[in-house]
């Protein structure tokens, strides 16, 4: 009875350290990735805050893959280019999608 209960745990033990984890999938992003990515938004988003064309609450930024997806309304569009130069500055970017909408 032990020995069957001693067999068990230690089958549940070795399941649960193989099963769990980070497994990185096809189509998803490694942890790697994932933080360059993080990485990425953070300094595109510091960088909006800084510029005084660019209205930083108003503008989404997704990054994946380090391409930067840059979403919501700009008021001009100076201000929508001027964010996408601003994205381009940025170590890591390796393309912008630019889908501001202008909006007075």
């Amino acid at each position: 009875m032990i020995i069957r209960h001693t067999l068990a745990i230690t089958a549940a033990v070795i399941a649960l350290a193989t099963v769990t984890g980070c497994a990185v999938t096809r189509g998803q992003e490694s942890v790697g990735a994932y933080v360059d990515d993080t990485a990425i938004t953070t300094a595109v988003k510091a960088r909006f805050i800084d510029n005084k064309i660019v209205d930083a609450v108003s503008i989404s930024v997704e990054t994946l893959n380090g391409v930067v997806m840059l979403s919501g309304f700009a008021k001009s569009s100076a201000e929508k280019s001027s964010a996408e130069a601003v994205t381009w500055k940025v170590n890591g970017v390796k393309g912008v999608k630019n889908e501001i909408a202008i909006r007075p």
